[in-house]
């Protein structure tokens, strides 16, 4: 299939989103299964902004969700992270955590998804604040990119822009909840299964989709 007939995707996910979370290794098999024939984006949705941004501790809800999450896909939270909810003074900071992802895609050869997955891991396993520059140089050493540079992007203009032009289009797609997998056609972008949906079921979903369109 060349590129010009590749199925173009956008995911929109929020690195401090438990949603995000539990959805990615589904979402990741659904692309790995998919390779040949998709061309999957990651944009940050900008979930805890602005006055959102706001210590882990002014969000009660979040350990029951956890436990949802827990139940209904089978993720699991690390001792790293229960601790820092525990003790409820980090700040989730989605502007900050949407830098970060600019930073790292921006890097040749790098992977959005696996760099997002990382900057979960990073969160929802160690507890690390996703507004530590420190963060970003040991996900670009694990993937392979080059950590100094990834550290000089988190910290440009350019890459705060691009994580604010992630937000603008995610508004302009009218999404206003994550994950969100958008599929795009010539008719517009629709949604393509939920949080809770199997790399299987997203790959049926894609196949009905593509058969109604052709």
């Amino acid at each position: 299939m060349s590129s010009v007939e590749r199925t173009q995707l956008t995911y929109v996910f929020d690195a401090y989103c438990g949603w995000c979370y539990g959805f990615g290794p589904a979402l990741h098999a659904f692309a790995d299964a998919n390779a040949d024939r998709i061309d999957l984006r990651v944009v940050s949705g900008g979930l805890f902004t602005s006055l959102r941004a706001l210590p882990v501790a002014a969000y009660p809800h979040v350990p029951a969700a956890n436990t949802r999450i827990t139940e209904l896909t089978g993720v699991t939270f690390g001792p790293g992270y229960e601790q820092v909810l525990a003790e409820g003074t980090l700040v989730m900071d989605s502007t900050d955590a949407a830098t970060g992802l600019a930073a790292l895609r921006s890097r040749p050869g790098a992977h959005a998804l696996d760099a997002a997955a990382a900057m979960q891991r990073a969160w929802y396993i160690d507890g690390r604040s996703l507004s530590d520059v420190q963060v970003y140089r040991d996900i670009a050493a694990g993937l392979g990119l080059d950590a100094d540079a990834v550290a000089a992007a988190y910290g440009s203009g350019a890459a705060r822009a691009q994580a604010e032009a992630d937000f603008l289009e995610v508004r302009r797609l009218g999404v206003d909840g994550y994950p969100t997998l958008l599929l795009h056609t010539a008719h517009g972008a629709d949604r393509l299964g939920g949080p809770v949906a199997s790399a299987d079921a997203l790959t049926r979903a894609l196949d009905q989709r593509l058969d109604a369109a052709a």
